[in-house]
């Protein structure tokens, strides 16, 4: 049974109900708004909720975030929308190839060129660092090439153990999200500090926070994508493989053109996952391409934590996402509700 057809009280109970949750939903942004027109004694000298009746309002917090006295909220704006909207780019486009070979084409990864890998990859790093003196970075990069290429040469062959199929690759990808940020960004971070000693500056980059941006969406991308490309028909590819169109032009030309409601909505959903992102802008960034989440957490002072200008500051953040939202809504909801028919 649907709303409208209510009659009678229980139609208005269902409207009072909507409008108490909107109202419940909506306080949050009501309440951060006002505060940020509050003064510091406003904030902490107890709840006030109406302007111009239970305080006078000011622009004092608006006017120290945009002037840069709370920092540089210009430059850390532009590295979030440049490191956001580039990493979610290239997260979707790398997300949708990886889906589109994952549905397309069978693979088979035996387990036991699996362990080879991490036997060779611990074993020569080991080595690397130990007996032969090694750097750190150094060790690991020949260490991690030597065993990838081993252990693709060696997945030729019948080995004893599981094979994993496309399934078990899909839910390694979604496995990599299950770990607790915090181990990933101290991972990065002393790779990041490794590769700088080698000459590739990483920490305080577009390039290292891209990089990291990336890889942390690309399960969440992965699995999106592998649902809407299993939704499109076989036939028109396969036609188009009868008249000797290649791979590429296949994918380019034909998949990500049909499954543009979901790429839409995939690219807004990582764009919203980057865009808030703060640990690993935390840890990877310091002055150059820090992120506007942040800017925001660095807004206190001896006194503590000074609302006032977090709520301003917290404002502007929502103001892009809202935007972003409003022009691609209705392709992402056809194309979640696609996802979610399929």
């Amino acid at each position: 049974m649907s709303v409208r057809d209510l009659t009678g009280s229980r139609r208005w109970l269902a409207f009072a109900a909507c409008c108490a949750w909107f109202a419940f939903t909506i306080f949050p942004l009501y309440w951060v708004a006002i505060t940020s027109l509050k003064t510091p004694p406003d904030v902490v000298g107890g709840p006030t909720y109406l302007p111009f009746v239970d305080f006078d309002p000011t622009l004092k917090a608006w006017r120290e975030l945009f002037s840069g006295i709370r920092g540089e909220f210009y430059a850390n704006f532009w590295s979030s929308a440049i490191v956001s909207v580039s990493s979610s780019v290239f997260a979707t486009l790398l997300g949708a190839m990886a889906a589109y070979a994952l549905v397309r084409f069978p693979f088979r990864v035996r387990m036991a060129s699996g362990i080879i890998f991490f036997v060779v990859a611990m074993g020569g790093f080991l080595l690397g660092r130990n007996v032969a003196g090694l750097p750190p970075a150094t060790a690991s990069i020949l260490a991690f090439c030597v065993a990838l290429a081993l252990a693709v040469f060696v997945n030729r062959f019948r080995l004893p153990g599981k094979v994993m199929t496309n399934d078990d690759i899909v839910f390694w990808f979604v496995s990599q999200r299950l770990f607790p940020p915090i181990v990933v960004a101290f991972a990065l971070f002393l790779l990041y500090s490794e590769m700088g000693k080698l000459g590739f500056k990483l920490t305080d980059t577009y390039l290292g926070l891209t990089l990291a941006y990336i890889a942390f969406s690309l399960p969440i991308v992965v699995w999106l994508m592998r649902d809407f490309i299993s939704a499109l028909p076989l036939e028109v590819e396969e036609a188009a493989m009868v008249d000797n169109v290649p791979q590429w032009r296949i994918f380019f030309g034909i998949v990500l053109p049909m499954c543009r409601p979901g790429l839409i909505a995939t690219f807004v959903i990582t764009l919203a996952f980057t865009w808030n992102e703060f640990l690993f802008a935390l840890f990877l960034t310091n002055s150059e391409w820090q992120t506007l989440p942040v800017l925001i957490a660095g807004q206190n002072s001896q006194r503590g934590d000074e609302w006032w200008a977090i709520s301003a500051a917290a404002l502007v953040a929502i103001v892009p996402m809202v935007i972003v939202a409003g022009l691609l809504g209705r392709l992402m909801r056809s194309g979640l509700l696609s996802g979610a028919v399929k």
